[in-house]
């Protein structure tokens, strides 16, 4: 639709029936406007599944890999695809824009939404977001880059002011966003943090760069909540506030306007972008013709497990790797993530999966009659208990399989009631007069001993088993992060001895404070084996195997929206697991479940090393034909894995009376490695595969103008199978006037070949890649002269080298 269309709408609109349309009319939804042909509009998460409007288990969703997933796929065809199947996903729920992607950047290795990031890398984050856009958007469905910008951290998150120096800003934090814009995005969704002082919504770099420098003609849609003033906001290049009905703006605004503090003009291009949006995802005017909807269940389950695959990063390989089905007759499958890994982040991202395959299963299905599979958990995690599920208890009402969720007046009257299947109820029906949830269950319990349970919310929390109060007290909401107070809220627990076999009752209550949210958890722990004998278990089991797999990973309190890690080693004694299996049994493959990087002090011990991040729901399928060789584990990492964390050179996320300075410029990830002259457990860019390369030989033009240059590399496949490899190639600048980082990433290609065969791979180095931020002129300068040319398999690992001559702009 042509701009002049959009303005005669624009034109039909009271200034009130214009100010309402910039609030949401729901959590999820826009306001519809008839007199312009504007319908609701209905936004979800979605980085990796796009769960709908509402929390609920029964609405399950297609579950992909994590982003650093995404991003070590380093594969932007099938990263595209994904994008796909989350806009057939979208439109099946009656979604018109999805949440995603997160394009902030993993400065510090202790952020607790590092998995929800591509990578340390502002190139390859922005070629691995613009191909899940432009998948997403293929299908009608608008993607939103979040979150704009400097939003790499979470202690503070709501109120932290970073103060990053011009040229990082502009070279490493917007360049993302700027690569989401090239790449046509329709959305941009404004943070909660501040930049140089000014909090996101209010910013002026929602103006420019975004809008006028790049030309960003889309939505800016605010992260929820993150509108918090009338007019500084409404003066800013912020187009939307969400949640609604009620925000800063609505009436406040309307007032504003006439009293002449903010210009209608402001308010009418604000507008104009909500239709133009509208009109892309096809809620202006007519509807349009119906899509596909999402496609069958074995094509989605058979991408989503052909990525688990490409993003698993073989880190290390003492000829263990891959298994033959022929030869093995017994597996060790060893560790708690094995039977219950984490196949997604936590935090406002989770959605419900349709079903999940763990590695335990993976393995079993792919030995299934031809061997034999063990399985030992090893010592227990110690953390805070599973909400219940539908496997561990029944409804004391109907006596199926799950929970019973009631809703209550002040007198403890039931007011509304139903069969759940979750002790995780975020959004418990309101209806008139609500005023307490209560989650009940039986549970009989298949060991006794200490069980551990727990009730979460806020306002007066109850919890009674086998008719035992544990927890009761008032216990006020301390935070305003809506991920803790909707999503994550806090638990209260209680211990009771219980025998085995013997059934119990147990219920939760809250109240439903006002501004406490209505989130309630039921959560259950059994008591925890005794950890020197569960070690025991684990060891003499792989001891007794042909082969052993030793899955370990972070847990929920430790990686998560809502806080920053304050450590890199893997929670409990998982440690100590994999050290004492890799003992007993020298061909131990270690599995590591994790969004982020961990400390890996026994890495080199093991027999093989793999990396599968969260992997979604196809986390064991995957896994299996990596194990079995079925599948080359094709991923290389996206971010730089330090051997503890004192070694890593950024890792600071704690402001400083509110200011968080990203002191360290230009130099995150592997540049702040190389600049610093520390080695890494593993380098960017890092990964093995089931055969071997050689790089051969470079050739790059000798000169070459402001635009960029193509970067021909010859490899050969030296080994005994086919196989994948990824040339990477980075930039160095000797002798400027100008400071560079040691090494700049500046892109890569992927080649498939046959063993023995050679090949040439061509490797497009683009302009920006040669350019730099100019503070003094506040634009982008390129430097002439001579540039390095470096090619390699890692960051830490450029075997070939020329250089290239770049001329001044004519």
């Amino acid at each position: 639709m042509e701009d002049d269309e959009l303005t005669r709408l624009v034109d039909k609109l009271s200034l009130a029936q214009k100010v309402e349309m910039l609030t949401g009319a729901t959590t999820w939804r826009t306001a519809a406007q008839p007199a312009a042909g504007l319908r609701e509009m209905v936004m979800s998460d979605g980085p990796t599944g796009v769960r709908g409007e509402s929390w609920d288990e029964r609405r399950t969703s297609a579950l992909l890999p994590s982003a650093t997933a995404l991003a070590a796929m380093w594969d932007e065809g099938l990263t595209e695809q994904l994008g796909a199947l989350l806009a057939r996903e979208a439109r099946g729920k009656g979604v018109h824009v999805v949440l995603g992607p997160t394009l902030n950047l993993h400065r510090s290795p202790l952020a607790g939404r590092h998995f929800e990031c591509f990578s340390e890398d502002p190139e390859l984050t922005g070629r691995t977001g613009a191909a899940l856009i432009r998948g997403i958007q293929s299908g009608g469905v608008a993607a939103t880059a979040k979150h704009y910008v400097a939003n790499d951290s979470e202690t503070d998150r709501l109120t932290v002011d970073v103060r990053v120096p011009e040229r990082a800003l502009h070279e490493v934090y917007l360049a993302p966003f700027e690569a989401a814009v090239e790449a046509g995005v329709w959305a941009v969704m404004s943070g909660y943090n501040g930049v140089g002082g000014a909090t996101m919504t209010e910013s002026p770099l929602l103006a420019d760069p975004l809008k006028e420098r790049w030309g960003f003609d889309g939505v800016v849609v605010s992260d929820w909540a993150a509108v918090r003033s009338t007019v500084p906001s409404a003066r800013a290049a912020q187009d939307l506030a969400m949640p609604g009905p009620e925000s800063p703006w609505g009436e406040a605004l309307l007032r504003a306007v006439r009293a002449g503090e903010v210009s209608e003009q402001a308010i009418d291009d604000k507008v104009r972008r909500l239709l133009r949006l509208a009109e892309r995802v096809g809620a202006l005017g007519d509807p349009p013709p119906a899509r596909p909807g999402t496609q069958g269940p074995r094509r989605t389950r058979a991408l989503l497990r052909r990525a688990v695959a490409a993003s698993t990063v073989l880190l290390t390989n003492h000829d263990v790797l891959p298994w033959s089905a022929d030869t093995v007759r017994t597996v060790a499958v060893i560790g708690t993530h094995a039977a219950r890994p984490r196949l997604q982040g936590g935090g406002s991202a989770g959605v419900f999966p349709r079903h999940s395959v763990t590695p335990l299963d993976g393995i079993r299905a792919a030995l299934r009659g031809t061997a034999e599979v063990t399985y030992s958990p090893g010592p227990a995690l110690v953390e805070q208990p599973w909400p219940l599920d539908a496997d561990r208890c029944a409804d004391p009402r109907s006596g199926e399989p799950g929970l019973l969720l009631r809703v209550l007046d002040r007198a403890g009257q039931e007011l509304y009631a139903e069969h759940r299947l979750s002790g995780r109820m975020l959004e418990p029906a309101l209806v008139p007069g609500a005023h307490t949830v209560e989650l009940s269950a039986v549970l009989r319990p298949a060991v006794g001993g200490e069980w551990t349970f727990g009730v979460g919310g806020f306002g007066d929390l109850e919890l009674v088993v086998d008719g035992r109060r544990l927890v009761a007290g008032e216990y006020p909401r301390t935070t305003d992060d809506p991920a803790v107070v909707h999503v994550g809220p806090p638990c209260r627990h209680g211990r009771i001895h219980l025998r085995p076999g013997r059934a119990v009752e147990v219920v939760a209550r809250r109240s439903l404070a006002p501004d406490t949210g209505r989130a309630t958890l039921l959560t259950a722990a059994p008591p925890p084996p005794d950890p020197a004998t569960a070690l025991a278990r684990a060891v003499e089991a792989a001891r007794a195997a042909d082969v052993a797999v030793v899955v370990v990973g972070t847990t929920e309190g430790s990686e998560s929206e809502g806080h920053d890690r304050v450590t890199l080693a893997l929670p409990g004694d998982q440690d100590e697991l994999v050290a004492a299996v890799a003992v007993a049994q020298p061909r131990t493959v270690a599995v590591v479940n994790s969004g982020g990087p961990v400390e890996l002090p026994w890495r080199d011990d093991v027999g093989a090393l793999l990396l599968t991040w969260f992997p979604g729901q196809e986390a064991g399928a995957g896994l299996a034909d990596v194990l079995f060789g079925r599948a080359e584990p094709g991923g290389r990492l996206p971010t730089t894995w330090a051997a503890r964390l004192a070694d890593a050179p950024v890792t600071r996320t704690r402001p400083d009376d509110g200011v968080l300075a990203y002191a360290e410029g230009l130099d995150i990830g592997h540049r702040a490695w190389l600049r610093s002259g520390r080695e890494p457990a593993y380098w960017f860019g890092h990964g093995l595969g089931y055969t071997t390369w050689s790089h051969d030989a470079i050739e790059a033009p000798a000169r070459c103008g402001p635009d960029g240059f193509t970067v021909r590399v010859a490899v050969r496949n030296t080994g005994s199978r086919t196989g994948r490899d990824v040339v990477q190639v980075y930039l160095s600048r000797p002798d400027s006037v100008v400071d560079h980082p040691e090494l700049r990433f500046a892109g890569y290609a992927a080649v498939t070949a046959p063993p023995g065969a050679r090949t040439d791979v061509e490797v497009h180095v683009p302009a920006r890649a040669l350019r730099h931020w100019s503070p003094d002129a506040r634009d982008w300068r390129t430097e002439p002269g001579t540039y390095r040319v470096h090619a390699g398999r890692s960051a830490g690992e450029p075997t070939l080298t020329t250089e290239v001559e770049v001329m001044p702009s004519r």
